[in-house]
């Protein structure tokens, strides 16, 4: 902290420091701040490399991606030595600054929620499939659960199951209940 009977000199070149606010008065960002910010940026660019090519191109289309953005994401997936996609990468990194992020950040985040759903659907389904074939009062929950239910299919399936399971045989009816379970999941609101 400077003596009070000192001067405050700025360094050479640097701005003093009534000019480094911006014109509302807040203070600019640190160079710390901002290389945090043109990281994050560059880390939303790699993201936009690994996505296939599919969501990647619905993803251009919603979020208004420019074409050079497209092109770089494009050349990126082709590069496999590691000091050039580094400078790809670095390079979509640049050309994020001149996107606004919020709509790409969105889209990702509602693709991974929907993974997650997605994968907690199939849980539920397994856990279903294991708990009728060990209680003999899952196939009744089920039927509550699930009242357009396929009982006399149900009861069949899950006898096959076990009998598939004790002759060391192939898992289809195993295999065919998840469908049937998967199926009536779809079909209920």
């Amino acid at each position: 902290m400077p003596r009070p009977d000192e001067l405050q000199r700025a360094r050479p070149g640097a701005a003093p420091v009534e000019a480094r606010a911006d014109a509302c008065g807040s203070p600019a960002p640190s160079k710390t701040q901002v290389k945090r910010e043109m990281h994050a940026l560059q880390q939303l660019g790699e993201e936009l490399v690994e996505l296939d090519a599919g969501r990647f191109a619905a993803l251009a289309r919603e979020a208004a991606l420019s074409e050079r953005l497209v092109e770089a994401v494009a050349a990126a997936r082709t590069i496999t030595a590691w000091g050039a996609r580094k400078r790809q990468l670095q390079f979509i990194g640049k050309l994020m600054r001149e996107q606004d992020p919020a709509p790409i950040r969105r889209r990702l985040e509602l693709w991974a929620q929907g993974h997650d759903a997605d994968t907690a659907r199939q849980r539920e389904l397994e856990h279903w499939r294991e708990r009728l074939l060990a209680e003999p009062t899952a196939q009744e929950a089920l039927a509550l659960e699930y009242p357009r239910v396929d009982r006399s299919r149900l009861r069949s399936l899950v006898a096959r199951a076990h009998a598939e399971k004790s002759h060391g045989g192939p898992p289809h009816a195993y295999r065919e209940l998840y469908r049937m379970l998967k199926s009536l999941a779809a079909e209920t609101p």
